[in-house]
């Protein structure tokens, strides 16, 4: 799935000063974060799991792929992984979102994903925060499992 030549989000990080902006880094990633939406401008989701679409941005190009993740709406159980799963397999280096649960963030960590949580309001200023380097990736799940 991940290339030999294409950096995984968590090896950028070393050797690196994380305030010092993407750019700088000379790096491209495809970083996923949870939305509703289907553009740079839509709202982010707060919810990983539960989040009604993946929108995949490519920080170089900003090629944009938009990932329906409407099998997990009203599942009982099980939110989380499929869409960890489901997202480590779209080849990304990051996650962005408000929050992830620990069973998904298990998955996405297995995967070498890592999670970025934020509290920011719409995608593009997510994406934002993180090429300026304000965001850190998460040591662990910040919410139970079964966040609504």
């Amino acid at each position: 799935m991940r290339t030999a030549n294409k950096p995984v989000a968590t090896e950028w990080l070393i050797g690196c000063n994380p305030g010092e902006p993407l750019a700088e880094r000379d790096l491209t990633m495809r970083i996923a974060f949870t939305t509703s939406g289907e553009d740079l401008q839509a709202m982010m989701d707060p919810r990983f799991g539960r989040a009604r679409k993946f929108l995949i941005v490519d920080t170089v190009t900003r090629a944009i792929e938009v990932v329906d993740n409407q099998m997990n709406q009203n599942v009982a159980q099980g939110a989380g992984v499929q869409a960890a799963q489901n997202i480590v397999v779209k080849d990304v280096e990051a996650v962005i979102t408000g929050h992830c649960g620990p069973k998904a963030f298990r998955v996405l960590t297995a995967g070498k994903v890592p999670v970025y949580t934020t509290s920011a309001e719409t995608i593009s200023m997510a994406l934002a925060e993180f090429e300026s380097g304000a965001l850190r990736p998460a040591e662990g799940a910040d919410v139970a499992g079964h966040w609504a």
